[in-house]
């Protein structure tokens, strides 16, 4: 697979590309629901997956109901995921050998999530490769959050590359769905979501984990590309 363009700077999404924390935060919502007599199905959390908060809000409480107590709910579920961050979450596998090549490359290099400062910070922090990254954007960052392009427009204005230059890696339907609207290169990289044929019309790729993804951009070099 040929990317159409030299690759000037990559835009990495965080949950579920970088760090392995979506099961976690299924398994935190499932044991929060159970708690509260009732059960969140599998496929109505992988709707939540890759939305802001109140996007994700509106999908649980069109689940639960109008009395269920979500902000209890999501308090709970808060305080577990940054019990899970101080012990630590795990890098997905490639990510270090990634952003060792884009180093050697001298490729920058975003994050764009729809997570807040605060959550990137507690989950990235004590893995030590936040300061790998020349920008940062956040809930906050931006006026829409995906599958609207903002977030990735917002880190390619920040790291100075045109859209279309940019390299998007993404594990979510909703965040290829932006990198797409932003005009980016795309690469899906599964983790709970499989893709699908809308997924493979708006990618270049699909990768396996960001190993591949290196592979692929070395294999772009070695082509003199």
């Amino acid at each position: 697979m040929a990317f159409p363009r030299p690759i000037r700077a990559v835009v990495f999404d965080m949950d579920g590309l970088l760090v392995d924390t979506e099961v976690m935060i299924r398994d935190l919502m499932v044991k929060a629901a159970l708690a509260r007599g009732t059960h969140l199905p599998y496929e109505v959390f992988m709707r939540m997956v890759g939305l802001p908060n109140d996007a994700s809000d509106a999908v649980a409480r069109a689940h639960f109901g109008a009395d269920f107590p979500l902000d209890e709910f999501s308090e709970e579920v808060s305080v577990g995921a940054r019990a899970a961050c101080e012990i630590g979450v795990a890098l997905k596998v490639g990510v270090r050998e990634l952003l060792d090549y884009l180093d050697a490359a001298g490729i920058p290099r975003a994050i764009a999530t729809s997570s807040s400062h605060g959550a990137v910070e507690r989950t990235l922090g004590p893995n030590g490769i936040l300061p790998r990254f020349d920008a940062i954007v956040a809930a906050g960052d931006y006026a829409r959050g995906k599958p609207s392009p903002d977030p990735f427009l917002t880190a390619a204005a920040r790291l100075g590359v045109a859209p279309q230059d940019c390299l998007a890696l993404e594990d979510s339907h909703n965040g290829v769905r932006a990198a797409h609207a932003a005009g980016m290169m795309t690469v899906m990289v599964p983790d709970l979501l499989e893709p699908t044929d809308e997924m493979r019309e708006k990618t270049h790729a699909i990768a396996e984990t960001l190993h591949h993804v290196r592979e692929m951009m070395e294999a772009r070099d070695g082509a003199g590309l």
